[in-house]
């Protein structure tokens, strides 16, 4: 194992030790640094006193329900949270992302996509600091822009608080105003993957993003039938 202290951390909550080492296993042989508890509480109390970079989470865990956990580490913290789950409801899925998950994966899975998703999200995590670097604001009309640095969206003088994607998404297409994505290349651009994947997570987030967000004043997130969405 390397002892090299820049290595990022994934911190693991999963009941079943089994499965909680072979992702740690997996996962430090691809160069990251892990941590696993098996419980909800103390994975929370763990969280905050190591800091990780990224959290893989069961939902179902036995003392506390996984949504709460992902809840209340997305209160207080800026990282990626992976679902790992049994359950396969579209309802947990949009419930998890209600709640900040930012991605979604059901067992059984392959641990080489466990993996390669994590990759997928430190790469956007990187890119997106680096678009920070550019200009601070994206002006949507006289009433509405996109806080880069706040990463969140300004109405009215009101804020409007957004999860992860919501945030990556209505950054990559107020970048690109008229222009129209296909659920796959939102999927590549937001989310970084390189396989296939269900596409109704690109739905699920616009439809609550449109939600917050309203009506621009006629600037608005359209469906383009058959093909995805633009910002118009």
């Amino acid at each position: 194992m390397s002892c090299d202290d820049t290595r990022k951390t994934v911190f693991i909550i999963e009941d079943e030790k089994a499965i909680a080492e072979l992702l740690s296993y997996a996962l430090e042989r691809e160069g990251f640094k892990t941590i696993a508890e098996y419980k909800g509480i103390e994975g929370i109390n763990k969280v905050k006193a190591t800091k990780p970079d990224l959290l893989i989470l069961d939902l179902m865990l036995p003392d506390i329900n996984g949504i709460d956990v992902c809840k209340k580490v997305k209160s207080e913290f800026e990282i990626p949270v992976i679902i790992l789950t049994a359950k396969s409801d579209i309802v947990d899925k949009v419930t998890g992302f209600n709640y900040g998950a930012d991605d979604y994966i059901t067992k059984p899975f392959d641990v080489r996509e466990v993996v390669a998703r994590v990759k997928a999200a430190f790469r956007r995590i990187e890119e997106i600091r680096g678009n920070m670097r550019q200009p601070d604001r994206i002006i949507l009309n006289d009433n509405t822009y996109v806080n880069v640095d706040g990463r969140e969206v300004i109405k009215y003088g009101e804020t409007i608080t957004l999860t992860p994607k919501e945030f990556e998404l209505i950054y990559l297409l107020a970048q690109n105003k008229g222009m129209v994505f296909s659920r796959d290349k939102l999927l590549d651009r937001v989310w970084g993957y390189d396989y296939a994947i269900d596409t109704r997570s690109v739905d699920i987030h616009i439809l609550r993003l449109r939600k917050k967000i309203g009506d621009f004043n006629g600037i608005v997130i359209k469906t383009v039938f058959g093909v995805g969405y633009k910002m118009d």
